[in-house]
């Protein structure tokens, strides 16, 4: 009877170090968005401040970095610097759009005035553009070919470096 209690224990042991030895290295929080190589889902939204409607399949043609961030969001704070300034800089080669989400107008406007932008800004105001995408949380950045195919996918606040490694796969 022990050594049948040994083996069985000795089994369940092997199992469980095999499951954490697999594990090893890779982040418990990241989500592998099931988008990757698929069509990006289409959406149109208001642009934050006016009447305008953006309608994400207007920037065909040339590769999209959608970026969903909240103001209430500290990593989007830290973000957001990064995502101008790479805007900027490839203004006419990549176009670049924020999409907000569970946030107030108000706050995106003041946001945006005192920290400056350089991309429009849409408000999905019902989050079914964040639930179309699979958004679990804030900031999330997907990252679009010229044929609007999502090529890769960003959780968490871009540094400067990430993003330029996220934008050479979409700009082949």
């Amino acid at each position: 009877m022990n050594r049948t209690v040994l083996i069985v224990g000795a089994i369940i042991t092997a199992a469980i170090v095999f499951v954490l030895v697999a594990g090893l290295g890779k982040d418990p929080r990241a989500i592998h968005s099931p988008l990757i190589n698929k069509p990006a889902p289409p959406f149109a939204l208001k642009k934050a401040g006016s009447d305008e409607i953006v309608d994400v399949s207007q920037f065909r043609g040339k590769p999209l970095v959608i970026n969903f961030w909240a103001t209430w969001c500290g990593p989007c704070w830290e973000e957001h610097p990064v995502l101008t300034a790479g805007a900027r800089e490839l203004e006419g080669q990549v176009q670049f759009v924020g999409v907000v989400f569970q946030d107030d107008e108000t706050k995106i406007l003041d946001f945006l005035r005192q920290r400056g932008y350089a991309y429009p800004t849409v408000i999905d105001d019902r989050g079914r553009t964040a639930i179309a995408y699979g958004v679990g949380g804030v900031p999330e950045t997907f990252f679009l070919d010229a044929k609007g195919t999502i090529v890769a996918k960003h959780d968490g606040p871009l540094t400067a470096d990430l993003l330029r490694e996220n934008l050479r796969k979409v700009m082949r």
